[in-house]
């Protein structure tokens, strides 16, 4: 009986939907204790169950159930609802699924629902049953959002972070804070790249220009070094993830809003294709899907150069980068979704992103002297002696290093770790856990914007590594720390990735590195 007691807690869930709205009777075993109510859902381990003392949770390996309502412990079947972007529900996502399954020995059997929903059946051929049912909903990031918020679905599929309004309507609706490390994940990264026509003269745009264009405030190419043109721009439709991150990380930070000649297209496919063939056109393209396009390179004032290449949106150098986050709630899914969000972070996963043309997640080591953009640009805008001191300093201590490709991020204006690095923090807490890096040294090295005095952007570096050092010791609770060197360095403003003349390229440039030994 005590056992049954311990299974029984108060817990913030949602109401699953009618399917499960039918009164039950949990009795302990011992038939010492009996609760009645109605049956909110079931995962396939624990009930949730409506009773006069409230909502509860209850183990279903310490309890009987009676009524009609209850479900099979048996043959239960994994019931699980995705929603939201198009370029992640497309491709990705069935791949994974299809990988999931191959990797657990299930066949996955893909059905067309209509023309954006489909399901995958997941059926265990060695006990001749469905063990899970996968039912993905197409569209876009605000609608997944909405389906979470109207309880129709249990994952978001989105290329941007979740917003205020949607934080609040979810913690109203009793989905928990949907803005802690544990409610989100980033799948895999994409990015926003720059795109002509392959005859347009134009190889290179400044971030600064291009916000202009989105705003309207340039629209001729001779502008840019092109011919005596209107500049068409090609975007996203307005609801698309990658859409809104346009305008949330280019144009917002400068208070800007978009305007001027736009074409809008639904899917990724469809802009590079239009782009393609428009000599005149400007288009913001998914970095999985240029199709035959021009990529253009991102320079600046001050002389930076870099180009929408793996490498550089893996470690977020690239600025354009989009993480492509999965949301859910404070609700406990089925074990066999548990499983493949599991899976979704493992070795094998990352390959099956790679293949899909998508950035995976996976931890991978790049020398120094890979990082020609960088230093290039970190050369190119040292001030005086002080200047190259710092970047003579900085190759001296990095040079005998290798630096991993998870970076750290803070939001504009704040202390707090941006979503993308908030992920990375659980990520790189899982690995020093599993201990992959003991007998290592890991140092945290902080950098910062150019913005004010040398001494207080290198003060303010420093105090940035020490902060994401501090989160990831606190999120490896099981690491043993003792077998890993970890130290903090900074190097304040000696190597830059976008000029300081815009919010966003300063907000580029405050960032924490991970460098190894």
């Amino acid at each position: 009986m005590r056992a049954f007691r311990a299974a029984v807690f108060a817990a913030l869930f949602f109401v699953a939907g009618p399917l499960w709205a039918q009164d039950i009777t949990l009795r302990s075993r011992d038939g010492g204790i009996e609760l009645t109510g109605t049956l909110l859902g079931f995962d396939g381990e624990f009930y949730r169950i409506e009773t006069r003392f409230g909502e509860l949770t209850v183990d279903s390996s310490g309890v009987l159930c009676d009524g009609v309502g209850c479900p099979s412990l048996t043959d239960f079947v994994a019931e699980l609802q995705v929603s939201g972007s198009a370029t992640i529900g497309e491709v990705l996502m069935p791949a994974l699924v299809e990988g999931f399954a191959l990797r657990n020995g299930l066949t996955a059997l893909r059905e067309a629902i209509d023309d954006s929903h489909f399901r995958y059946v997941l059926s265990d051929p060695r006990e001749e049953r469905v063990v899970g049912r996968f039912v993905f909903r197409v569209s876009n990031t605000d609608q997944g959002f909405a389906d979470l918020l109207a309880d129709e679905a249990d994952i978001v599929m989105a290329l941007r972070e979740i917003r205020l309004a949607e934080l609040r309507l979810a913690r109203e609706g009793g989905l928990g804070d949907l803005s802690e490390p544990n409610r989100s994940r980033v799948l895999a990264l994409d990015a926003m790249i720059p795109v002509v026509a392959a005859n347009n003269p134009v190889d290179a745009i400044s971030l600064s220009d291009l916000a202009r264009v989105l705003s309207g405030r340039l629209s001729n190419w001779r502008e840019l070094g092109g011919p005596d043109a209107p500049v068409v721009l090609h975007l996203r439709n307005a609801e698309s993830g990658l859409s809104q991150g346009v305008e949330d990380r280019l144009l917002r930070p400068s208070r800007l809003t978009l305007h001027g000649e736009l074409q809008r297209h639904d899917s990724n496919g469809a802009l590079a294709h239009a782009v393609a063939r428009d000599p005149f056109g400007l288009g913001l393209a998914s970095y999985s899907e240029i199709g035959n396009t021009k990529p253009l390179y991102l320079t600046g004032s001050c002389g930076f150069q870099l180009r929408g290449r793996r490498a550089a949106i893996k470690t977020e150098d690239y600025p354009l980068t989009a993480p492509m986050f999965l949301y859910f709630p404070a609700r406990r899914l089925p074990a066999l979704v548990r499983e493949f969000l599991s899976y979704t972070r493992s070795a094998p996963a990352q390959i099956v992103i790679r293949r899909a043309g998508f950035v995976d997640q996976a931890p991978e080591e790049l020398p120094l002297n890979q990082q020609g953009d960088r230093l290039a640009n970190a050369i190119a805008v040292a001030v005086g002696e002080d200047g190259l001191a710092g970047l003579q300093e900085l190759v001296t201590v990095l040079s005998p290093m290798r630096r991993l490709t998870t970076s750290f991020r803070f939001e504009p204006g704040s202390a707090r770790l941006d979503a993308q690095s908030r992920s990375n923090v659980q990520q790189l807490a899982r690995s020093l856990e599993a201990g992959e890096y003991d007998g290592r040294r890991l140092v945290f090295v902080g950098f910062s914007d150019g913005q004010g005095p040398a001494e207080g952007n290198l003060e303010i570096a420093r105090k940035r590594a020490e902060t994401v050092r501090g989160a990831v010791e606190q999120a490896a609770e099981a690491a043993d720390l003792d077998r890993i060197d970890l130290a903090t360095e900074a190097f304040g403003e000696a190597m830059p990735m976008a000029c300081d003349d815009t919010v966003w390229g300063r907000q580029v440039n405050r960032r924490v590195e991970v460098w190894l030994r």
